[in-house]
């Protein structure tokens, strides 16, 4: 999937660098198209996270799709609803996620892509028809994306270096390219 840059944040000073000043970006209520259009994959961190929620590994994790970077094997995917294709834990009546302060960092990010360079972080954008949030009107700012978005790659942690995506990562065609 294309993608085009829109921001570079400075990971030492946290100052962004705003390539294109007229994005704007807003998840919309109601949606859940990248919940039903993507596979999401999940870190070792997302699994332990929602495990910890109480669910068994076999609910949500889907053992026969694997993403890779290279020859590297990265993790599982997110499993789907047989009836809808969608992820197991949106909630069909309402469209929101059944564990959204838990869920994988993949959907915080998506539909955003993060490449590192030294202490440099691209930010890009998918250009996904899917999302209606991409250069929606009333969407905030990527300065304002950064910091609610991004915090959690920003902050890092034990694993935060592995949590951003080399320039050379790839996925299946269908998964959300900004994480691992």
């Amino acid at each position: 999937m294309e993608k085009e840059l829109i921001a570079v944040v400075d990971m030492k000073t946290g100052e962004v660098e705003v390539v294109r000043r007229d994005f704007r970006f807003k998840c919309l209520e109601n949606c859940a198209k990248c919940c039903i259009e993507n596979d999401i994959p999940l870190r070792e961190e997302d699994i332990e996270r929602i495990t910890a929620l109480g669910y068994d590994e076999g609910y949500f994790v889907d053992y026969t799709k694997m993403f890779y970077r290279g020859p590297k094997f990265l993790g599982y995917a997110m499993k789907k609803r047989p009836f809808d294709d969608a992820c197991v834990f949106l909630d069909p009546e309402t469209k929101k996620c059944r564990i959204y302060e838990h869920r994988p960092l993949a959907c915080k990010l998506y539909p955003f892509v993060l490449i590192k360079h030294g202490n440099k972080l691209e930010v890009y954008v998918k250009k996904d028809s899917n999302c209606p949030g991409i250069g929606h009107p009333e969407g905030d700012t990527i300065e304002a994306i950064v910091e609610r978005y991004f915090g959690e790659v920003l902050k890092g942690d034990e694993h935060g270096a592995r949590r951003i995506r080399p320039e050379n990562s790839c996925y299946s065609s269908k998964g959300l390219e900004n994480v691992v």
